[in-house]
């Protein structure tokens, strides 16, 4: 029985790798899908026929709980909240490693890990490590889901010696986690988990708006490593390969997104970023004076062009736009214009937000660009139509040494001979900083409501 729960567990990691790298691209994304519920399936089975495992009819019942809980979220979620589900499921990563943490230190017998006070001593450091990297997941990922979700401010909360403080926690917790393992201590794992969880809500605390992809999946890695130490603990080689993929995995993806944006990951985790309007303000544009348009005017634009590139941001998920954005692109092609759509790595509040969304509309995905395969074609687009995007797009990445953006990699929409920007108002976005783009002689401003905005056009076209 040993060695086929070894084969199936084989056969379930295997599954896992491929569940990757199908979600590597959009066409492959539901065959990826399919590989990693099929691995969970296998996995899930194998565990219940072990024969140490007991209580098999209370585990059903918590799956057929847990089951039914997130069919009905699959069911019901809108497409523009999954990043705010992203954070909550991995909140509950943590806290399920927090909680096997906790039943292993209490009842290690069950575990195979030693006795009451007399636990391994390898066991106690990777429990130790779990418990605490799965605490600082599960009060990270509920800050990241109240910013997310408009519960509290997106703008960094900072205060006078904050990483100093930080830093301390920090070392205090290494040292609570080595006196853990050496006195296995009720009162020193509680301290651990309780240290864990503070550390959890002030590292997120700091992070703006602009930067919540990164921390996005920054969290998933940490989940990820939370259930690989986890699974040292129960001594299970699937939860450990299955948590390390996810580490590893998370920890890359930030490491793109970071990249993606000009940033040292180090820099975001410690400092945030933006989140506090640019001197001007919302109201106050100097001698500035924007060109205000309306659908008329950028349907009769667009109709007349020859390429038309599409720059879809957080705005167009907001409004739920992507379908009257795809209708307008179809009404486009049948009169001959050749339109493409342009991605940036951190649009949107989770990496790929933007390619779901449309996704979602049925948009075809040869039409979707990385910012590094279109951004050389914006200076022989006619028009660069940008929906409810803003900081990607800003020119001062590129120009302006003071700006906060300043190095972070942007879509050069500016090049294109007529830019249409919608957007509800000439407001900063959500890194608070000016966009100068506004103000040029070839943008043209269409404020209103993205799908409003977006349907307007499409009458207009008929």
């Amino acid at each position: 029985m040993v060695t086929l729960a070894s084969l199936s567990y084989i056969v379930a990691s295997v599954l896992f790798i491929l569940a990757l790298r199908g979600l590597s691209h959009p066409e492959t994304a539901r065959q990826g899908l399919n590989f990693g519920m099929f691995g969970m399936a296998l996995a899930i089975i194998t565990t219940l026929l072990l024969p140490q495992v007991g209580g098999t009819f209370w585990i059903l019942i918590a799956i057929a709980i847990g089951g039914s809980i997130g069919t009905y979220i699959a069911k019901t979620i809108d497409m523009t909240e999954l990043p705010q589900l992203m954070a909550g499921f991995h909140s509950l990563v943590g806290l399920a490693a927090v909680c096997v943490a906790a039943a292993a230190f209490y009842h290690p017998e069950a575990y195979g890990i030693g006795t009451k006070n007399d636990i391994h001593f390898a066991s106690m450091v990777e429990m130790s490590l779990g418990l605490a990297i799965g605490a600082i997941t599960f009060t990270g990922s509920i800050i990241a889901w109240a910013k997310l979700e408009g519960r509290m401010s997106g703008k960094p909360i900072v205060f006078e010696g904050q990483h100093a403080m930080n830093a301390i926690l920090g070392v205090s917790l290494f040292l609570l986690i080595a006196i853990l393992c050496l006195t296995e201590s009720s009162f020193i794992f509680w301290i651990v988990a309780l240290l864990s969880m503070a550390i959890g809500v002030l590292i997120i605390i700091p992070i703006g708006g602009a930067d919540m992809p990164v921390i996005v999946s920054m969290l998933n890695s940490y989940s990820g490593w939370a259930a690989a130490g986890i699974g040292f603990t129960l001594h299970n080689n699937l939860l450990i390969i299955t948590g390390a993929l996810v580490g590893a995995s998370g920890a890359i993806l930030s490491y793109i997104m970071c990249k993606g944006m000009n940033r040292s990951f180090i820099s975001v985790i410690l400092g945030g970023f933006g989140g506090e309007q640019a001197a001007g303000g919302d109201d106050d544009h100097g001698d500035r004076n924007a060109k205000i348009g309306s659908a008329e005017d950028a349907a009769y634009i667009m109709k007349n062009a020859s390429k038309v590139i599409i720059i879809p941001g957080y705005g167009m998920a907001v409004a739920q736009a992507q379908h009257a954005l795809r209708e307008m692109a179809d009404m486009l092609k049948h009169e001959g214009v050749d339109v493409k759509y342009a991605i940036h790595p951190v649009a949107g509040r989770m990496p790929g937000h933007m390619n779901v969304l449309l996704a979602e509309a049925n948009v075809p995905y040869d039409e979707v660009f990385e910012m590094e395969d279109i951004n050389r074609e914006f200076a022989q687009a006619d028009v660069a139509y940008v929906i409810g995007a803003n900081d990607i797009t800003n020119p001062a990445a590129k120009n302006d040494p003071t700006s906060p953006i300043y190095g972070m990699p942007v879509l050069d929409v500016e090049k294109a001979k007529t830019v249409l920007f919608v957007k509800r108002s000439l407001g900063t976005g959500y890194a608070g900083i000016d966009n100068p783009l506004f103000f040029t002689d070839n943008t043209m401003m269409l404020l209103d409501d993205a799908k409003k905005m977006t349907e307007d056009i499409i009458k207009a076209l008929e």
